[in-house]
């Protein structure tokens, strides 16, 4: 009796390792030919524009991560230019592959004909590296080697030819339906390559008037704290980032684990208040709609680009 308890409890044991591989397999399946392709479009609506204002809708997009031959996302891209959008903002990581541009530039095609602006990330400066996931549970991920360069500079010429201003490290304005924007741009904050230089002052060449009938929008990849709070401290009413990926694998119910810069995980992901110095702006934090070629899964994060529709304050 005792060898056939024995044998049955190993067995059992026999059946859930079988059991719990089966899940891991068809998990990572999911993961990686499945919700890595549901794209879809988040919508938030944010009362955030001078009294008196008419609506703007905003296209944010953000680590795009472009490979060659990558036609579902392609057709999503294109798709997007049937949203009309008032402005579309870029903010970063591209590619992620050396012959990505022409391609990615096909797909953005029908957005280029809007106005936009942009913000680099790192991911169109350099191209992935193959490392542990496990290194993302120690702090935001760091270069270790020399990374192989990417050809940015073709494509932000691409994107200068097209009317979209570049924000690296510069303000700029432009009006929209009568509106003014104002906007501050940075380099990325996750290469260290920030140097935050304020918003435009009011000027009748933007367009004008007072100061409180421009809207302020600050621009970067990653949403580090300390660029969150140059914006917030030098009167932003929007902030705009990317960089999480949401997480890009996360809990069900739980959310990210990972935020890849010092972010608190709980806002790798959608609108949230950001507060400094008794100033509270509003971020959007889009999870992106890409991943790295060496880390092609997601998981309860599924790719977005983001619709805001900016309404007047009452």
């Amino acid at each position: 009796m005792a060898d056939s308890s024995r044998g049955t409890a190993l067995r059992s044991a026999g059946w859930v390792a079988a059991g719990l591989a089966g899940a891991g397999a068809a998990t990572l399946g999911y993961a990686g030919l499945i919700e890595r392709n549901l794209f879809g479009v988040r919508a938030e609506t944010l009362a955030v524009l001078p009294a008196g204002s008419p609506t703007l809708r905003v296209l944010h997009l953000s680590d795009i991560h472009f490979v060659p031959k990558q036609q579902i996302k392609t057709r999503w891209l294109q798709s997007l230019a049937d949203l009309e959008p008032d402005l579309v903002v870029n903010t970063g990581d591209n590619l992620s592959h050396p012959e990505a541009v022409p391609p990615l530039l096909e797909a953005l095609k029908p957005l280029l004909r809007f106005p936009g602006v942009y913000v680099p990330g790192s991911n169109d400066y350099y191209g992935p590296m193959l490392k542990s996931p496990f290194q993302y549970f120690t702090g935001p991920s760091k270069i270790t080697r020399e990374p192989p360069e990417l050809p940015f500079g073709e494509l932000f010429g691409a994107f200068e030819d097209a009317g979209w201003a570049g924000l690296t490290n510069r303000s700029d304005s432009m009006v929209l339906r009568g509106v003014r924007l104002d906007f501050s741009g940075v380099d990325d904050p996750h290469l260290d390559r920030d140097v935050y230089a304020g918003f435009p002052a009011s000027s009748p060449a933007t367009g004008s008037g007072e100061d409180d009938m421009a809207l302020r929008v600050g621009v970067a990849h990653a949403p580090y704290q300390r660029v969150l709070n140059y914006f917030t401290d030098g009167g932003a009413e929007l902030i705009l980032a990317g960089h999480t990926h949401g997480g890009q694998v996360c809990v069900p119910f739980y959310g990210a684990l990972v935020s890849n810069c010092d972010l608190p995980t709980w806002r790798a992901k959608g609108v949230t208040e950001w507060e400094h110095q008794g100033r509270i702006v509003p971020m959007n934090v889009s999870a992106g709609i890409g991943t790295s070629r060496f880390a092609p899964v997601r998981f309860a994060c599924r790719p977005e680009a983001v619709l805001l529709t900016l309404t007047a304050r009452s």
